[in-house]
């Protein structure tokens, strides 16, 4: 019997252990009812009908959930909430020290904020906050759909250092214009890849190998993944636009980006190494759009895509410290999760100096 995806919360569910999967008729979007086995969650996204793409490292393969969560909020209230992580250890029926967070994201029609989470035992759950409350996203006989990754790195395959191959499966995704986009690692040579998956799901996907030039290494890369990344149109072209650890920030044009295609991104920035990327997001003010990432190490850095487009070179030396377009340090460290909420918002989890996990709404001010 295997061990997968679960909700071990007292007054949120039971314990959900599971032999296989009850399957009945086959939906026009390609979905089945019943309970998706998922080992693992390493990224979340939305896509299309508040279907939310849970991304599963372990299995090598994304899922495609029927949230049924579609009642539009067009007009969504801040969050504030002290002491999060205790919040949602209360709710799980442990203590905060034995949970995890994994991802965080908003449906961009409700409004409401989804956690994957991480118990002590590397148990998997997923959660939704209903106004103040934390809430178990119903897993039994739900209709969903999913897809398996091609050219995936084995279950017991390690790098040089003997870290796990397979965790970087899948280390981002997103949805853009009918396709959910995934990066991370493969199998092959050149093991940075992106992936371009056509939703529904009809077993088509187009993998390509990325290779970008990381300043403060000073050296071409081709097997490190992509961490986080967002897609958006530059000077009328639609980009990838993705960050690394140490923080280079590439673009890719998405077209490029086909089956079995080599391609080799533009550096536009250094943004400072030791450190990486943990989230990034769109946001618009002032008449100007702007890319706001989030850093495990460093402050929140803010780039406006105007100084991206009009940035037409490419680093390809060594350097020290930061490099490229140029970019706004905020004064605002510590945050651990980041999704956007409305066009001007988005939705912060930070860490404060008390070591508590705040989450709160910035007010287009403060981001």
């Amino acid at each position: 019997m295997k061990k997968s995806l679960l909700f071990a919360a007292a007054g949120l569910a039971g314990v959900f252990l599971f032999a296989g999967i009850n399957r009945t008729e086959v939906s026009p979007n390609g979905f089945v009812t019943g309970t998706p086995e998922i080992r693992s969650v390493s990224a979340l996204t939305f896509g299309p009908d508040g279907i939310l793409f849970v991304g599963d490292s372990k299995s090598a393969a994304v899922f495609a959930i029927d949230t049924k969560d579609t009642k539009r909020t067009d007009k969504p209230q801040p969050t504030d909430i002290r002491a999060f992580d205790q919040k949602l250890a209360d709710a799980l029926g442990t203590t905060k020290e034995n949970v995890t967070i994994l991802d965080m994201v908003v449906n961009p029609i409700s409004k409401k904020i989804y956690f994957a989470v991480q118990t002590a035992d590397g148990s998997p759950a997923l959660l939704k906050l209903e106004g103040d409350k934390l809430q178990a996203v119903p897993m039994n006989d739900v209709r969903f759909s999913s897809v398996a990754l091609n050219n995936v790195a084995a279950e017991d395959a390690k790098d040089a250092r003997g870290r796990s191959l397979r965790v970087s499966t899948i280390s981002d995704i997103g949805y853009a214009d009918g396709k959910l986009l995934v990066s991370g690692l493969s199998n092959k040579e050149f093991s940075s890849s992106f992936r371009s998956i056509p939703f529904p799901f009809t077993g088509k996907q187009d993998d390509a190998s990325l290779e970008m030039y990381h300043a403060s290494h000073g050296r071409f890369e081709t097997t490190s993944p992509i961490r986080t990344f967002t897609t958006g149109e530059l000077n009328g072209k639609k980009y990838l636009i993705a960050s690394y650890t140490c923080t280079p920030l590439v673009v890719f044009p998405l077209d490029e980006l086909t089956a079995g295609a080599h391609i080799k991104g533009r550096t536009v920035a250094e943004m400072g190494n030791g450190n990486t990327p943990v989230d990034m997001v769109r946001l618009s003010g002032g008449g100007n759009s702007f890319l706001v990432l989030a850093n495990d190490r460093r402050p929140v850095a803010k780039v406006n895509y105007k100084n991206i487009e009009q940035f037409e070179g490419t680093l390809t030396e060594r350097v020290a410290g930061t490099a490229g377009v140029t970019f706004a340090v905020l004064p605002l460290e510590k945050v651990v999760q980041l999704d956007k909420l409305d066009d001007s918002r988005a939705i912060v989890l930070q860490k404060r100096a008390t070591g508590e996990l705040d989450l709160w709404t910035s007010n287009g001010q403060n981001l």
